[in-house]
Parts: structure tokens; C-alpha cells; sequence
């Protein structure tokens, strides 16, 4: 029986590939697009028994080639880029082949894992997975919470597992790829390392400089909570996936400075060292993105925790310093 993960080459795919290895598991099809060829690398030390193009799965899929062959599908494929204005284009390759995949995984009982976002929050204060405090922002977001509408819908008759994640601020190994679209730690790690300081935002919607917060998750957790449901396909349901604590920027950025410093030996700072060092400092709010910033975000985990999953989630310094470890080993 095979396992197949979708985005396989990409940010969580390719972590949820190398959890499954490190469990022993390789009889993995690994699914993508490599039109950016340069994705491949997030596989090379992953075991997978094949690999297929995105539209060559579907279609594969579709026509009876999988049938009884397939334990569970994490379906972490997707265009991530909240930027993205062709919502032809999104729905295309968010909504609709997500839907052909359930569709399919439904009619054969296989275990159905799947990428959502916190995005389908908007500018929501509340981050519960209830409809009240869903409003997207932009297509991107759109396309994850109609799709999230249609799992709903289908939950109450579905006789297999289906579950999807809304995943915050995600960060960690093998990201890199994403260029602009990378996490925040990880464009630190480069400026920092490029140009000896940190750039923050000053303040806005009443928050100090730097102190805008957001759920920060290691994707090492992330893989975690995959696979924890794996394990247990009587749990279905849409959960987030963040810590369940707000962290601001200064945080991260003294997070990623301090382990930056720590490598060449250095010791910790506090904040305000930091900043009076130059190690830290503000840059003017971008017109562009007053009225459109999420200044504040955190996953509510109570319906995760109440569906049996007890492990703590690393914090920004925690998270932080395993990742500049690792990026200081392979950027």
C-alpha cells in the first residue's frame, strides 16, 4: 500500500516525506510540479518509491490506477502565493483538484490529510474553526475556505478519514524555495547574515515597533501533527495547526540574531541590547500594507487538544534556534 504526498518537493510536503522515512516508511509516491526545478532538493535525502508530475497523478488517479493501492494521501499541494491575482488559476489549482481528490479518496476510503490555511481567517480577531469568524482577504484564502465548506458538507456521510490542518505561520528546514514567500525566520537568518541587522516594521494598529504578534510553528511540528492523525483515522475534522501563542517580531528577530551570535560563539542578548547595538532595527510601515496586515494571530487549539493530541509546540526561541542550526549546515 502506498502512501502519496501531493507538494511533496515543496515547505511541508517535503517535512511530512522525511517524517514518514524517519518512521520507516518509503513506499511514498511523491507528487509535484518541478516546472521550478530547483525543488528537488527538499528530496534528496528523502526515500520515495516514485515520483509523478501533479497532472499526471490526477489524471492516473481519476481513471482507476490507484484503486486499492493507497493507504492515506497528504495533500499538501497547492499555489501558496497570497499575492496571486489569477483566481482562475487558483480555483483551478486549489479548490477544484482538491475537490477531484476527495472525491476519490471518499469513494475508496483512503485516509484524506490536507493543507488549509489560517488565511481563511482574514482579518478575523477570533481564530476558531467555526464559520462566524471566516473571511478571507484575498483568492488565495478564498480557494482553502470554499474547499473547507465542501468538507463540511460531506463530513456527516463520510465513511473514511478526512482532515484538514490551518496552518499559521509556518517555518523551518527546507523553505527556501518559496523566495519572497518564505517565513519571516528565514529571510531574518539571510539579512542578518548578508548585512550583520535585522529590519523590522515600526508600529501599527496600535502596536509598539516590532510588536505585532503572530503564531509562529515549527514545521518539525507541523509534520507532528500529520502524523499523529495518521495514526488515528477514526478522527476527522478541520483543526488548526499553530502553538496557541502569539509571539511578536521583536521575539523572532532576537530569536534568530541570538542564534546567529551563539555560532560564532557569541552570547545571548536582551532586546534592547540588540537594538542599541544596530543588530535590530525599524524601517517605515509600508503604505501599501496599512488596512491589509494581519497584526495579530493565534490559533485557538482547543479542538485540537480535545481531539487527544498533548504534545507541547516549540516556541519562537526554541523553533528558531534548531532552524539557524540547520540553515547554517545547508543554505
Amino acid at each position: 500500500m502506498y502512501t502519496i504526498v501531493t507538494g511533496a518537493a515543496g515547505f511541508i510536503g517535503s517535512n511530512i516525506v522525511k517524517a514518514l522515512n524517519e518512521r520507516g516508511e518509503t513506499n511514498i509516491i511523491a507528487v509535484d510540479n518541478l516546472t521550478r526545478a530547483d525543488k528537488f532538493r527538499n528530496l534528496v535525502d528523502c526515500e520515495v518509491a516514485d515520483y509523478l508530475d501533479k497532472e499526471d497523478f490526477l489524471d492516473r488517479l481519476l481513471a482507476g490506477d490507484f484503486d486499492g493501492d493507497v493507504k492515506a494521501i497528504f495533500h499538501e499541494g497547492a499555489c501558496s502565493d497570497t499575492m496571486e491575482t489569477d483566481g482562475r488559476y487558483m480555483m483551478e489549482n486549489n479548490f477544484r483538484y482538491s475537490q477531484d481528490m476527495l472525491d476519490w479518496c471518499l469513494d475508496q476510503q483512503v485516509q484524506f490529510l490536507y493543507a488549509s490555511s489560517a488565511a481563511t481567517y482574514g482579518a478575523s480577531n477570533e481564530f476558531r474553526e467555526e464559520r462566524p469568524y471566516e473571511s478571507p482577504l484575498n483568492v488565495y484564502g478564498y480557494s482553502k475556505f470554499l474547499f473547507d465548506q465542501v468538507v463540511r458538507q460531506r463530513l456527516p456521510q463520510a465513511k473514511s478519514q478526512v482532515v484538514g490542518f490551518r496552518y499559521f505561520n509556518v517555518y523551518g528546514p527546507r523553505e527556501s524555495h518559496k523566495g519572497r514567500m518564505a517565513s519571516v525566520a528565514f529571510h531574518h537568518y539571510n539579512q542578518f547574515r548578508a548585512e550583520g541587522k535585522v529590519r523590522l516594521f515600526e508600529g501599527c494598529d496600535g502596536y509598539g515597533h516590532g510588536e505585532q504578534k503572530r503564531d509562529f510553528v515549527y514545521v518539525g511540528d507541523v509534520a507532528k501533527v500529520n502524523l499523529f492523525f495518521l495514526d488515528l483515522p477514526e478522527k476527522s475534522g478541520i483543526f488548526n495547526l499553530g502553538t496557541g501563542r502569539a509571539q511578536s517580531f521583536n521575539e523572532l528577530a532576537a530569536a534568530n540574531v541570538n542564534s546567529c551570535r551563539g555560532l560564532k560563539g557569541g552570547s545571548p542578548l536582551p532586546l534592547a541590547d540588540l537594538l542599541k547595538q544596530g543588530l535590530i532595527e525599524y524601517i517605515p510601515f509600508p503604505e501599501a500594507l496599512k488596512g491589509k496586515y494581519q497584526s495579530f494571530t493565534q490559533a485557538d487549539l482547543s479542538k485540537l487538544r480535545a481531539a487527544g493530541y498533548e504534545a507541547p509546540f516549540a516556541s519562537v526561541e526554541e523553533g528558531v534556534a534548531q532552524y539557524v542550526d540547520w540553515m547554517s549546515r545547508h543554505v
